[in-house]
């Protein structure tokens, strides 16, 4: 993606890993996993993955390391994903334009509409994070052809 990124755009290309999960988050995995609003699928991810980082795919897309879930958790509380307050998620990441990405009850991926994680309005985007990792890599799959990455 970036050898040819700073000639495409007239600038160099900023931090865009993934990070693989060190003893920090897999400690903090590990008490995610003990926390009854957090879907397996992400604790396995965390297994593996401490962090992605994709600063210069469109406006950005970060999944955040489980230790920064685990705080904002502590200090935001879980985020409500439906109207009626009914069902609360995780706030796992964002994309560079301000939006959070939260994964809900049974894996299923929201966007907030706005960058505030008080009573937010979303979007489902993904049915579980399998989908959502799989439209992330769609999006860098069509940044890397022709500089546009697809919307998520």
């Amino acid at each position: 993606m970036t050898d040819e990124f700073e000639r495409r755009h007239g600038f160099p290309p900023g931090t865009n890993a993934v990070r693989p999960t060190d003893h920090d988050d897999r400690a903090a995995a590990r008490t995610l996993a003990r926390m009854t609003l957090v879907p397996a699928d992400l604790v396995t991810f965390y297994d593996s993955i401490g962090e992605l980082t994709w600063e210069d795919v469109g406006n950005g897309y970060f999944i955040d390391p489980p230790g920064a879930v685990l705080l904002l958790l502590k200090d935001c509380g879980a985020v409500d994903v439906d109207t009626d307050h009914r069902a609360s998620g995780l706030a796992i990441g964002s994309n560079g334009g301000g939006l959070s990405y939260v994964v809900g009850p049974g894996g299923v991926v929201y966007r907030t509409r706005t960058a505030s994680l008080d009573t937010p309005e979303v979007d489902r985007v993904a049915d579980d994070l399998r989908h959502f990792l799989e439209l992330l890599e769609q999006s860098l799959t069509q940044f890397i052809a022709n500089g546009e990455p697809g919307h998520l």
